[in-house]
């Protein structure tokens, strides 16, 4: 009788170490309603996490649990909710050390792909992968299907180029859904014709949307002196896509002490914007960078001068040599950073709409957005689309409250 009272209690107390419920309170205390607010839990303080069951209002709702260092433990829990204004909502979370990930409709999606010229078979020429390392001087560039990972949600699709431009580009879409797994980022006549969507801006050597560069002085200048460059997927979803950028050893000019550069893209369900997170491997006051929009041509601009910045106009999406099978586009593009980082503003050029800008200690956090003007979802006009930057600066100023017990 002993052994058995004794058995049964390890049993009671193995289980309660297997499974731990988590409360969060996730309130806004803004005066406009949100849409898709990512709410991120850290999970090094629970232990070994297989699994998670998130409930609203007693309600199953989707999450992803992510590895970002990829040893094989969970790092952080996510999930999306909605908030009205002045509203606070509560949730349960159920973390489990046994199990898996429970498996949601996923609302991104991210490829990267090696290209294979001898095969010709439509959706068969490539090879995925997760990631790629290369070392000094060698360009992968045209080695990837769309030169970098692309990645997507219902809204929008991003690619980061794997040179030394890094540039980020995009895919602008006519209606919602997810797309990128069938044009490739690049939809023939037939997709096209269906209401696909296709790449709406041409970046050449600019700023394109929002990538960080060096600055000499004057102007930007390319992620070219690296020792290694590396890109990998991170997270594929199902509601944030997160794709990583490694520069090792890179020297931002001649006589700067190299610094490794780590880049996050983190794209979320239902939303417009890109996060964008970069750390270095020591602080970087001692050096100066530069971000910001390429100058759409006869683009109109509209600046707050405090930190975020944008544009509306048209153009080819490729070069005009190449434009044969495409159209003029209108898109809409944002750039938003903390202001405590901004030099200056640069005054507007052929190519760029650019910052110079100073990193205090080692990270530096920002965020991009885009809408194009086929889309049935989205903006129009100038007008409308800078109201949009507004309120994004807004959102990301005055960020919900969230409360663990």
């Amino acid at each position: 009788m002993k052994l058995f009272l004794l058995t049964a209690t390890l049993m009671m107390g193995t289980s309660a170490l297997a499974q731990q419920t988590v409360n969060v309170k996730v309130t806004n205390n803004a005066s406009f309603n949100r849409q898709s607010v990512p709410v991120v839990i850290a999970l090094d303080k629970y232990g070994p996490v297989a699994s998670a069951l998130v409930k609203g209002d007693g309600t199953e709702i989707p999450c992803q649990l992510d590895d970002l260092d990829s040893d094989g433990q969970f790092d952080e829990l996510c999930f999306l909710t909605d908030l009205e204004r002045k509203q606070t909502r509560d949730f349960s979370i159920s973390l489990s050390q046994e199990g898996k990930p429970r498996e949601y409709k996923p609302q991104v999606y991210v490829e990267m792909m090696l290209a294979n010229k001898k095969i010709k078979e439509t959706n068969k020429q490539d090879i995925y992968i997760s990631s790629l390392t290369v070392d000094r001087d060698v360009n992968p560039y045209n080695q990837l299907h769309h030169h970098g990972p692309a990645f997507e949600n219902d809204m929008v699709a991003y690619r980061v180029y794997f040179d030394h431009r890094q540039t980020i580009d995009i895919y602008g879409k006519y209606r919602r859904g997810l797309e990128i797994m069938q044009t490739q980022f690049y939809p023939d006549e037939t997709q096209k014709a269906l209401g696909y969507g296709d790449d709406v801006l041409w970046v050449g050597e600019t700023l394109g949307l929002g990538t960080l560069r060096g600055f000499d002085g004057s102007r930007p200048t390319m992620v070219k002196d690296v020792e290694q460059r590396g890109q990998r997927i991170v997270s594929r979803g199902p509601l944030r896509t997160i794709v990583e950028m490694v520069d090792k050893q890179w020297k931002p000019s001649a006589d700067a002490q190299p610094v490794d550069m780590s880049t996050r893209y983190t794209l979320y369900a239902g939303r417009r914007d890109l996060l964008v997170d970069v750390k270095f491997s020591r602080p970087v006051a001692d050096l100066r960078f530069s971000t910001g929009i390429i100058n759409v041509k006869n683009s109109t601009e509209y600046s707050d001068k405090k930190g975020i910045r944008g544009c509306w106009g048209t153009d080819w999406p490729v070069s005009e040599k190449d434009s044969a099978g495409h159209k003029r586009e209108t898109v809409g593009l944002g750039i938003c950073i903390p202001r405590a980082s901004l030099v200056q503003e640069l005054p507007a050029d052929n190519d760029n709409y650019a910052y110079e800008i100073a990193i205090r200690g080692n990270q530096f956090h920002y965020a991009v957005s885009f809408c194009s003007d086929n889309e049935n979802f989205g903006y129009h006009n100038a007008d409308d689309w800078f109201s949009y930057l507004k309120l994004w600066k807004r959102e990301r100023e005055q960020p919900v409250v969230v409360k663990i017990f």
